[in-house]
């Protein structure tokens, strides 16, 4: 049992220390000069309160038993606490550092206290493990004679590729791009999260029997339905990669991109991959429209491109410091948190939405600046070339919670517009034509509580079916749909299933 006091004696939330602003631009490592073992790890541990009702595993979607591994680091057991923290999650090593910790939201500590350093908690675990040998292949004592196609190397993929091979099936992953990862190695920065911790994962998967064939892309170089023909089992887990786009007058100039043709390109480039778009913010004036986490990371990646400046567009006010009435623990609260890249550099515009591009053509251009406050100077560009972004204030008001306020209009120069504003749906265009499955009405693959499509033996995990999310539910979806598989091909599982394909969560972090 915890330290039954442990929460009275340390009052105070620690966090990881972050190396200085003007070093770590300068590079793509680690944000954070500390590792999750600190001196005060432990301590910080034992103000886990193991609850009778522990509300943080209901907060997060894998079931991790918290509240046991958390005694566990207290009393520095680190053997026993990855067993613990393995049973339930395949990759802490990627939740641990980007997920944005709904756990902690629903700690019942975090009623009257900062809640426990549960994230930290696990980070710490899973770095011992690692660094004491404790992480090694599962491969299966036995093989079936099942085979099973896992498209896309995602977390959802990945989870259930590495279920479904332990289970001792014959596992073939396929991913379109170079590297293994999706939008772990090429949506998030290497400064969020070191595309070496999925090498390292990929090599324990391969020791485990599963294959993986990279620059792949289903659909055009092997066709749904033939793929299907191959394996006993397929598993669609593409993503959710078609963005949304902005229909503003001027979406045609040059200089004007979504995030994710960004994103992947400045990921390529440290690794020394050959890029796909060649965007880069260096010497610009970059505006990003989105100011979730994917805006924050265009941020941090503008910034460490050399980027003149960089101004962060949201629509919504700014957050709230405290839990809002309408969002009660242990609901996760959307709550003013800097991030990383925040503190970098950078400004952050609330409340502010997009009017039109400013760009080439000479009425618009001299419109703007005939209507706008803030276009003294301002010269169109003559080449078909973004020059600029015409924003305006919102408020809530009597014809929706976003009225444009008269009088605020003005023009934010810009070289570099990157949209942010999310994904509508997975790609599905071969998909739906080379092997007929349904649709949901919002173009999600559809499937049932077993995560099974509308065709035969096919099923869909990860935000190809639920729809844009988090990784750690990614992981939960993946270890889900592969007891459904599972059962499937064997007629029965004992593999976990954390959640069903419609579980929601009790709200949603943007």
């Amino acid at each position: 049992m915890s330290d039954p006091r442990g929460f009275l004696k340390v009052r105070t939330r620690r966090e990881l220390a972050e190396r200085p602003v003007e070093e770590r631009i300068k590079d793509w490592c680690d944000v954070h000069a500390e590792s999750g073992l600190q001196p005060w790890t432990r301590e910080q541990a034992a103000r886990c309160m193991d609850c009778g009702t522990p509300f943080c595993m209901t907060g997060c979607p894998l079931g991790n038993l918290i509240p046991e591994w958390n005694d566990l680091v207290r009393q520095g057991k680190w053997e026993d606490a990855y067993n613990r923290l393995s049973m339930t999650s395949n990759f802490p090593e990627f939740t641990s550092r980007i997920c944005p910790a709904l756990c902690e939201s629903a700690c019942v500590l975090g009623i009257f206290q900062p809640p426990t350093m549960i994230k930290n908690d696990e980070l710490a675990i899973i770095d011992q493990a690692w660094q004491l040998g404790y992480v090694k292949p599962l491969p299966p004592q036995r093989l079936t004679d099942q085979t099973v196609a896992v498209v896309g190397s995602g977390p959802a993929g990945l989870a259930c590729a590495q279920q479904l091979t332990r289970a001792g099936h014959t596992v073939v992953v396929y991913e379109r791009d170079e590297r293994v990862g999706g939008l772990l190695r090429f949506g998030i920065p290497n400064f969020k999260l070191d595309k070496g911790l999925i090498d390292r994962r990929v090599e324990q998967m391969e020791a485990e029997g599963t294959v993986f064939k990279t620059g792949v892309e289903i659909g055009k170089d092997i066709s749904w339905d033939d793929l299907r023909d191959r394996y006993d089992a397929v598993v669609v887990a593409i993503g959710s990669t078609v963005p949304r786009d902005m229909n503003l007058p001027g979406r045609e100039l040059k200089g004007i991109h979504f995030a994710m043709d960004f994103l992947p390109d400045a990921t390529r480039r440290v690794y020394g991959l050959e890029t796909k778009n060649d965007i880069t913010a260096a010497g610009k004036h970059v505006v990003v429209i989105g100011g979730g986490d994917t805006g924050s990371d265009c941020l941090g990646t503008s910034i460490r491109q050399g980027a003149k400046d960089v101004t962060v567009l949201q629509i919504m006010p700014k957050e709230p410091t405290e839990r809002p009435e309408g969002q009660p623990w242990p609901t996760y609260a959307r709550l003013y948190q800097k991030t990383s890249s925040m503190e970098e550099g950078g400004t952050y515009m609330y409340s502010t939405d997009s009017v039109n591009f400013v760009g080439s053509d000479e009425e618009q251009a001299r419109v703007h600046v005939e209507n706008s406050t803030a276009t003294e100077g301002f010269i169109a560009d003559e080449n078909g070339h973004v020059t600029g972004l015409r924003v305006v204030d919102v408020a809530p008001g009597e014809n929706g919670p976003f009225t444009r306020q008269p009088g605020t209009e003005r023009v934010i120069p810009a070289d570099l517009v990157l949209i942010s504003v999310g994904f509508l749906h997975p790609d599905t265009t071969t998909l739906v034509d080379q092997l007929p499955v349904e649709l949901d009405g919002r173009g999600n693959v559809a499937r049932n509580d077993g995560f099974a499509t509308s065709q035969d033996g096919v099923f869909a995990c990860g935000d190809a079916g639920r729809g844009q999310s988090l990784v750690v539910w990614a992981i939960s979806e993946g270890r889900s749909c592969a007891a459904a598989v599972d059962e499937y091909l064997t007629g029965a599982t004992e593999l976990p299933k954390p959640i069903v394909a419609s579980q929601r969560p009790m709200a949603l972090p943007r």
